[in-house]
């Protein structure tokens, strides 16, 4: 068993979120959630979530949560927010341009950015997954700067030579490269050579 941390943030596509963590939980990883507000708003807007008990909200979206440990984002007691702690890896699917700024340039006012910063400084896995277009200036300063400082940059880019016949299709792609990074085995999407 593998432990990783996964923040869901205010960028479209919290999908992806919720099919890595699911993809985590059903392989008997332990993961530690981080959602922002606005990630609990993209749940109401995207995935049409009753967010208003939050804990009814993610009991229905995992087939286990035996595994699982949400965290507020002010919790700065949570494990993820001690470089002590040891985890295989952090990911932030979606990552908002706002996220990504923080983590960027080293400020952490929340436990997302708190844990992101504990990665980064940990030399430990921090995968960051942007969906966003089109992109400014800034926003490429900024994932050239989090690259540069130790993040792998995965944007949420789905491929088509497996010829994706589903929105899941498209979905499972991401996730699968985002598992690819962290080493973690999957059966998601059909590799290129392989048959359908």
């Amino acid at each position: 068993m593998k432990i990783f941390t996964v923040a869901i943030t205010g960028a479209s596509g919290a999908v992806y979120g919720v099919r890595l963590t699911d993809e985590l939980l059903q392989q008997g990883h332990y993961v530690h959630l981080l959602i922002s507000e606005a990630g609990w708003q993209v749940f109401r807007e995207e995935l049409l979530l009753d967010t208003s008990d939050r804990q009814t909200c993610l009991e229905g979206l995992f087939h286990s949560t035996d595994h699982l440990a949400v965290h507020g984002l002010q919790d700065f007691k949570a494990p993820v927010a001690s470089g002590s702690y040891y985890t295989d890896g952090m990911i932030v699917i979606p990552c908002s341009m706002g996220t990504l700024s923080k983590i960027a340039n080293g400020m952490s006012g929340n436990l997302i950015e708190r844990a992101a910063d504990v990665h980064l400084k940990e030399k430990r896995s921090l995968l960051l997954v942007p969906r966003e277009t089109p992109l400014n200036g800034i926003h490429l300063e900024n994932l050239w700067k989090a690259e540069k400082n130790g993040s792998w940059i995965i944007p949420a880019m789905p491929g088509f030579y497996h010829l994706p016949e589903t929105k899941d299709d498209l979905i499972n792609f991401v996730v699968g490269k985002v598992l690819d990074a962290l080493h973690v085995n999957h059966a998601l999407f059909t590799r290129w050579g392989q048959k359908k």
